[in-house]
């Protein structure tokens, strides 16, 4: 599974679109792949006094959530484009939510491993 071989992979994972999906996603570095980091600090600045009472933290995770959502349909639209130019006739349906959770992931832990580098052309 960790090799993503077609037989060890769970169903949600299996077909040519969902590797074309995989393979596109981990190809480019994405800003929603760093949000915990952003989150680590949200709680670190919650514990401020002077910060608790403040509606920067409400912001910033307003932001964040904002950033997250229209990068997943920007990416999720441009792989079901390419999905239905290279593969015509094969069903996209549940892609838009497996490009996005795949999106959001840290790259170490994505299951299965990405096989490709990021900056490779797709």
């Amino acid at each position: 599974m960790r090799r993503g071989e077609s037989w060890a992979l769970p169903r949600k994972d299996q077909g040519q679109v969902r590797a074309l999906a995989r393979d596109y996603v981990d190809s480019r570095r994405s800003i929603s792949e760093y949000y915990m980091f952003g989150v680590l600090v949200l709680v670190v600045l919650l514990f401020l006094p002077s910060l608790r009472k403040s509606a920067v933290i409400d912001y910033a995770v307003l932001i964040i959530l904002a950033v997250i959502v229209t990068e997943s349909i920007l990416v999720s639209g441009r792989v079901i484009k390419l999905a239905q130019q290279r593969f015509p006739g094969e069903s996209t349906r549940g892609l838009r939510m497996y490009v996005a959770v795949r999106n959001t992931q840290f790259r170490r832990l994505r299951m299965p491993t990405p096989r490709v580098k990021p900056g490779t052309k797709v």
